[in-house]
């Protein structure tokens, strides 16, 4: 039965990596989320996605060169009424202990290497004793093995933009139990082979009825998807299907 994973929460409805689009995530029935964390100019880790707050916050810069305390008065809610904090990832773990999702946490320290990222997130993670619902993922692959090697009872899986051959043997190769594929890059036959070969597959960002049916069809692990609503029907209609 494929996963359905909210792509920064349930985005398509609500401000993106806020605790409002996770909780709405949560209560629309996915089996987990996605999001993105980085560091704070005094080392706490916070959740946005963009290494810059301008698109998504009130402020304006790189999240690096803010400390938690300014960070905590922007508004991560810039097309909203309401106003919205950037969480902390203590924020959404402590949640996550009154739930049974699933959290794909994504490192985003390709451009900027943020130096212990990688120990802090694990920390906090086994604070909240969630290692068992817990997939770290990133574009820096040298961070999912430091991950790996720091905790090997935490899942982790490399993210990729293009289409690598054989990703399944790339990914026993850093001991990484799944692949974060993008989905244009990613073939029916890789999947298979990936599934067939004990890694899971889980596509970003899956919004089309067409590709929803298709991954569904294949057996897909996961999707990751800004809409968990439309997900979830179409996955009910899919299997009433005879």
């Amino acid at each position: 039965m494929t996963q359905i994973f909210a792509h920064r929460g349930y985005s398509s409805a609500f401000a993106e990596n806020t605790m409002s689009a996770f909780i709405a995530a949560q209560k629309a029935g996915a089996d987990g989320l996605e999001l993105d964390v980085q560091l704070t100019k005094d080392g706490e880790v916070v959740v946005i996605h963009d290494e810059k707050l301008d698109r998504t916050t009130s402020g304006k810069g790189f999240v690096k060169n803010f400390t938690f305390k300014e960070i905590r008065k922007l508004n991560a809610n810039k097309k909203g009424v309401n106003k919205e904090p950037i969480p902390s990832l203590i924020e959404v773990l402590e949640w996550m202990q009154s739930n049974q999702l699933v959290c794909n946490i994504e490192l985003k320290n390709n451009l900027f290497p943020y130096e212990g990222m990688e120990e802090k997130v694990i920390h906090l993670v086994r604070r909240f004793n969630l290692s068992n619902r817990i997939i770290i993922s990133s574009f820096n692959h040298y961070s999912i093995v430091l991950s790996y090697r720091s905790a090997p009872e935490i899942e982790t899986a490399p993210l990729f933009n293009e289409r690598i051959y054989m990703p399944w043997v790339y990914a026993q190769s850093i001991r990484a139990q799944g692949i974060h594929p993008k989905l244009a890059s990613v073939t029916d036959e890789i999947i298979k082979g990936a599934i067939e070969n004990g890694i899971a597959v889980r596509p970003y960002t899956v919004n089309k009825d067409t590709d929803m049916e298709r991954l569904y069809k294949l057996n897909c692990t996961s999707i990751i998807t800004d809409d968990p609503v439309k997900a979830l029907k179409i996955k009910k209609q899919y299997e009433k299907r005879p």
